[in-house]
């Protein structure tokens, strides 16, 4: 597969910080009712935190950090007794958006209700072939054959109404082919989708590096994401773009958050499309993108990530004028205008924006020094501070974040075993 060549450059480079970010990593429970290939959070059966210890991871996030939303994750944050207050918590006391990340397995009309009346922002569905899910034959089924589920969770809230819906896909090197598809499907309901998120799978690579915890050489098996089997050559953004315009030649990013080591790695790549269910009018280009966030930062003293499903479907809108801020627009303009002349009734029809995120995990240099998320969004919590969401097990398991050395580059003794440290 031929590869496209992402230059930094073209796009407008997130400002998003440590400290002034869009997004905070609420982890209420680690348990979960499903197992997800991929997955980075361990599952702890029997732990949930208080809504005091939550109140206070939260006035963690406040002290330390300016943000929107908060993404409140898990394990399976359906699982805990106390979500719906927890969700109120989030946005009546603290006055953030609450943003429920789920893999839908325990999601009902009825809870979909009851978290709306609480305050609920919006929904992130993980949904994808790498799950099992025990109930209702999904177990198997390929990522083109699950959008039909997809559809089944984003009807449900789309019929509540006033919520954003996003769905998460882990991507394999054997999934990759599907990607086109799900974004094809995405489009056509353009109107209650509001975002696709896919992320890379990653493992610990340990055919290439050894790994040490405080200068002592461990094992990383021990680790949920070790089996590197199933990735031997990581995935790149270049990958997921390439497989795309394969299919859609106009796909073009406007936006990314760059790495900690690497400045030409894209470990967040933002695309913003505008269309209905026939087709995509235009992608936005990295000058729209940029008025959006620093004009919010401007106005409110916080970036974004989510918006209300009424300004989604002010498409019509930007196409009218915001060719006039952003050049990107104005061929996708012009096209809508020609397509006006001939079929003038279509102007009743609604565009909708619709945004998609391709998220690159952890890069190893040669050197074995990680290559992470400038400025992470997922940050969340442990002992009081804020760390990395995506290497939270390497805590909980050695009690630090290990480092890594090209294998073999210096003489290691046996590894010593993880003591497993307890759950905060």
């Amino acid at each position: 597969m031929s590869v496209s060549v992402l230059d930094p450059k073209r796009y407008y480079r997130l400002p998003w910080s440590l400290n002034d970010n869009v997004l905070v990593w609420l982890e209420p429970t680690k348990r979960c009712n499903i197992y997800c290939e991929g997955c980075y959070s361990r599952n702890e059966k029997k732990y949930d935190k208080s809504v005091e210890q939550i109140r206070a991871d939260l006035r963690v996030f406040a002290k330390s950090r300016r943000f929107d939303s908060v993404s409140i994750t898990g394990g399976d944050p359906l699982m805990h007794d106390d979500i719906v207050g927890i969700v109120r918590m989030i946005k009546n006391e603290f006055g953030y958006k609450p943003i429920l990340n789920t893999n839908a397995y325990a999601l009902t009309p009825e809870i979909v209700r009851d978290l709306k009346k609480a305050g609920v922002f919006g929904f992130t569905f993980h949904i994808d072939s790498g799950q099992s899910r025990p109930k209702g034959g999904w177990t198997g089924k390929n990522d083109l054959e699950l959008c039909e589920l997809r559809l089944k969770y984003a009807q449900m809230v789309a019929d509540e109404g006033g919520m954003s819906v996003a769905f998460n896909s882990t991507v394999y090197p054997h999934t990759l082919e599907h990607v086109p598809g799900m974004l094809k499907w995405a489009r056509e309901h353009i109107d209650i989708v509001h975002s696709m998120v896919f992320i890379l799978f990653r493992t610990t690579r340990t055919v290439d590096f050894d790994y040490f915890a405080q200068g002592k050489p461990v094992d990383p098996k021990e680790l949920i994401y070790y089996d590197e089997s199933k990735l031997p050559t990581p995935l790149t953004a270049s990958d997921i773009v390439s497989k795309i315009k394969e299919s859609d030649p106009d796909f073009e990013p406007c936006a990314y958050l760059g790495g900690t080591k690497d400045p030409q790695s894209l470990k967040w790549l933002l695309t913003l499309r505008v269309g209905d269910k026939n087709g995509v009018k235009a992608y936005m280009g990295p000058k729209f993108m940029e008025i959006m966030q620093a004009g919010h930062h401007a106005l409110t003293g916080r970036y974004f990530a989510y918006s209300n499903p009424a300004m989604l479907s002010m498409g019509r809108s930007l196409l009218a004028g915001g060719w006039l801020l952003d050049p990107s627009l104005r061929s996708g303009a012009l096209s809508w205008a020609k397509e006006l002349a001939t079929a003038p009734w279509k102007i009743a029809q609604k565009q909708h924006f619709q945004s998609i995120a391709i998220i690159q995990p952890i890069d190893f240099m040669a050197d074995g020094e990680t290559n992470m998320c400038d400025g992470c969004p997922d940050m969340t919590v442990h002992n009081g501070e804020l760390v990395w969401s995506c290497r939270l097990d390497e805590r909980l398991q050695y009690g630090c974040f290990l480092t890594a050395a090209p294998r073999h580059a210096a003489a290691v003794s046996e590894p010593v075993p993880s003591e497993p440290k307890a759950a905060e």
